[in-house]
């Protein structure tokens, strides 16, 4: 009998050990199932995700005041053209991140777990100095671009509740968006840059449908550029629309295979179109010049309810594009302050907060929806994702540099340094020179109507 209990003992053990065992493998392969198909992202599918999230947003919204600036032709044709400037410096920005993880992970000059950036890879291929003038203009640019996604939400759902003016609900968005400091990297975006995808193209089908139910207003008129002011801060604004590769280093360190981003980035970019034109050309078509003094379509499209679901979804994607655009902001000062290389994440999140309070305190202080993109575009966006990759390549391949890439440029050199010469010329001359005057114009225009710290920019007079 203690032999035969003893054996029941002993089943009973083997039982609970095989029992434990499989527990632990029920959990780690639910943990395996959580992070392929949520976590962890670095595919080229999720880039993809990541860019389109990336690219366009509240600018859909801002696109038709553009079409009212420079008419149909120029408002289409500005979008392919500069569209494609993207793509070519993204190209490019590919190459260098080739080249700058060759140099550095093959040698083991830096960390593991360290993040390349946008700065950092400019000055292993081109130079410190140009590296240095990157990091002021992306970081200020990638700065107000959160800036204008809290201005967004304020700006959008004034037109849903106007009980409170713009700036008492900015108080509200700027308090949520200090949770955003717990988000660890853009590896772990996938369900989030989903949630964004979907909330634009949401709005997007939206004003398309509205515009075209609604017909066009009694005595609309189009009469298209009216001067070169509004011109070129119309084209400038088109400009920024395209220049989300800002991030796209730190997106591409978030990939399995980092050199397939281009890819990705050029059927974001495809994306795109399919809801930047047709609602920019049937809003515009429905209410004409009236849209010039409302730069947020949101302003002039009915009340519904499927208009109060599109602000809802389109404050969930600034949220989104506030998180992509941050990320970058937060590597940046969690190695200036030193806690990037931390294992306390914690830490890293705390460090972050002092970056959201910045760009809550700039949101409020200039609460223009519509003219600060065309500042944007004329004068950071224009240097820091078109001009300087482009003068970048020119000083890489000047001095025979670019060493991973050297079959690709043998091959091409020649051409690829032309042009980039040409869409560096081109954006100094028409974005950073017409279009910075144009936007500076108007911006002061704006500020001398309104002020600095604005309840309530644009909002029509209460009855």
């Amino acid at each position: 009998m203690e032999d035969g209990n003893a054996e029941k003992g002993n089943l009973g053990v083997v039982n609970a050990r095989n029992e434990g065992k499989v527990e632990e493998k029920t959990t780690s392969s639910a943990r395996d199932v959580w992070n392929a198909l949520v976590w962890h992202g670095g595919s080229v599918f999720d880039a993809w995700l990541n860019a389109v999230a990336a690219q366009v947003g509240s600018l859909i919204l801002t696109l038709p005041y553009t079409f009212a600036q420079m008419g149909y032709w120029f408002g289409v044709g500005s979008q392919f053209l500069y569209g494609a400037f993207g793509c070519w410096t993204v190209y490019l920005l590919s190459l260098f991140h080739a080249e700058a993880s060759q140099r550095t992970r093959a040698t083991g000059t830096i960390h593991e777990r360290h993040v390349l950036q946008y700065h950092e890879v400019i000055s292993i291929v081109a130079g410190k100095k140009l590296g240095n003038l990157v990091l002021a203009f992306n970081m200020t640019a990638l700065t107000f671009a959160c800036v204008l996604q809290l201005i967004a939400c304020s700006s959008h759902v004034y037109y849903m509740n106007s009980n409170w003016n713009k700036r008492e609900w900015l108080y509200l968005f700027g308090t949520l968006a200090i949770p955003t400091v717990l988000l660890p990297s853009v590896h772990n975006f996938r369900i989030i840059s989903l949630l964004g995808i979907a909330t634009t193209s949401i709005t997007s089908a939206y004003m398309t449908v509205a515009a075209v139910q609604h017909g066009q207003i009694g005595q609309v008129t189009h009469q298209g550029p009216q001067n070169l002011v509004d011109f070129f801060t119309g084209a400038t604004n088109i400009l920024f629309s395209f220049g989300s590769h800002g991030l796209c280093i730190e997106l591409m360190e978030a990939m399995w295979k980092p050199r397939r981003y281009k890819f990705a980035y050029i059927f974001a970019v495809m994306y795109t179109y399919l809801l930047t034109v047709p609602n920019s050309v049937s809003v515009y078509w429905a209410y004409g010049d009236i849209l010039l003094h409302r730069s947020n379509a949101f302003g002039v499209l009915p009340p519904s309810k499927m208009k109060n679901v599109c602000i809802i979804s389109m404050i969930l994607h600034q949220y989104v594009a506030f998180l992509l655009n941050a990320n970058p902001l937060f590597l940046a000062w969690e190695k200036l302050v030193g806690v990037h290389l931390s294992n306390i994440f914690l830490l890293r999140a705390l460090a972050r907060v002092p970056v959201v309070l910045v760009i809550w305190f700039f949101a409020l202080a200039i609460p223009f929806f519509g003219p600060i993109n065309s500042i944007m575009g004329a004068f950071l966006i224009s240097f820091s994702v078109y001009i300087i990759p482009s003068v970048a390549f020119m000083r890489a391949y000047s001095k025979k540099q670019l060493e991973t890439a050297q079959d690709d440029i043998a091959k091409r050199g020649r051409l690829m340094y032309w042009t980039s010469a040409f869409v560096a010329t081109w954006v100094f001359v028409f974005g950073f020179g017409f279009g910075g005057w144009a936007s500076g114009t108007n911006f002061i225009r704006q500020i001398r109507s309104f002020g600095f710290f604005e309840k309530c920019y644009q909002c029509p007079p209460k009855r």
